[in-house]
């Protein structure tokens, strides 16, 4: 009897001792999962941001196979401020870019010139689907001249671009989401000068603003594709329903960074934008230099 005992007692307290392991083990990865939910996902207010300057120069003294001397600068501001919480996130990216060059012999001309506001809103609907509401603002900082006649061809605030509207977003994380809204109001304005002998950015001869209603699909992709590498994809598409539907606005953004040190980059950027109501074409511009980066 006293070896049964013994045997209940030993069985007893050998169960014991491992399921207080198991639970203590159990306890423990659950808490590293919830910690590495919360770094993954943090809820409450997340705000971060990059200040760049990127630089050019170029120069040619009696060289025979000919060339001009340049030099250019651009400084560059990319911020978010973004919100989450278990039902709702809130995604708000300022991007703000200035740079200017000089030829040799020639007057000093814009390289980049532009003022982006992007806020995103959405609740839970189910996985990854979100309901949305977007606001998109554009414009520019300085004037801009064609080289050609010295005429000034916009400024500030003219021309500025307004979209919003509801819609359904799909986010996998704060680097890859895509948002449809099929509704979506768009609003140009321009200063009325620049229309008085003909329209400008789209807006009729003697107009101030132009309306559009549509659909607009914006998707966002940032990746690395190899160490201290990465990529940055925006891409924006909107077609107006009220006038030639086929003829789809395109605005897509690269940029590429390839990281030296803690403060020094390698960036590229490709823009391009086909909006057959401003210009029959596409625009492009192109910007790659040695940047001096400030993260905060």
């Amino acid at each position: 009897m006293k070896k049964i005992l013994l045997s209940i007692t030993f069985v007893f307290a050998t169960t014991a001792v491992f399921a207080q392991v198991n639970e203590k083990e159990l306890l423990q990865k659950n808490e590293e999962a919830e910690k590495k939910s919360k770094e993954e996902k943090p809820n409450g207010w997340v705000k971060k941001g990059t200040f760049t300057f990127l630089a050019n120069q170029a120069t040619f003294n009696n060289w025979l196979a000919g060339g001009q001397s340049n030099i250019s600068g651009n400084v560059g501001l990319n911020y978010d401020l973004n919100y989450k919480s278990d039902k709702w996130n809130w995604d708000n990216k300022i991007i703000a870019g200035y740079g200017l060059t000089k030829i040799k012999d020639q007057d000093m001309q814009k390289s980049d010139d532009r003022l982006v506001f992007n806020s995103l809103a959405g609740r839970k609907a189910s996985g990854e689907w979100f309901y949305s509401l977007f606001f998109n603002f554009q414009t520019q900082f300085d004037s801009g001249i064609d080289l050609a006649s010295g005429i000034k061809t916009s400024h500030f605030f003219s021309p500025a671009y307004f979209q919003f509207g509801p819609g359904m977003l799909w986010k996998k994380s704060d680097n890859l989401k895509v948002n449809i809204a099929p509704a979506t109001s768009k609003l140009v304005i321009v200063h009325p000068h620049f229309t008085e002998l003909g329209p400008s950015f789209g807006v009729e001869q003697g107009d101030s603003s132009r309306f559009e209603f549509g659909a607009a699909i914006n998707g966002y992709y940032k990746f690395t594709i190899m160490e201290n590498v990465t990529f940055e994809n925006i891409l924006n598409l909107y077609s107006n329903y009220l006038e030639d539907p086929q003829n789809v606005d395109i605005d897509y953004t690269l940029n590429v960074v390839m990281k030296i040190n803690k403060y020094l980059t390698t960036n590229f950027a490709f823009q391009t934008i086909y909006d057959d109501n401003a210009f029959r074409g596409f625009q492009t511009r192109q910007v790659i230099g040695l940047g001096v980066n400030y993260g905060f």
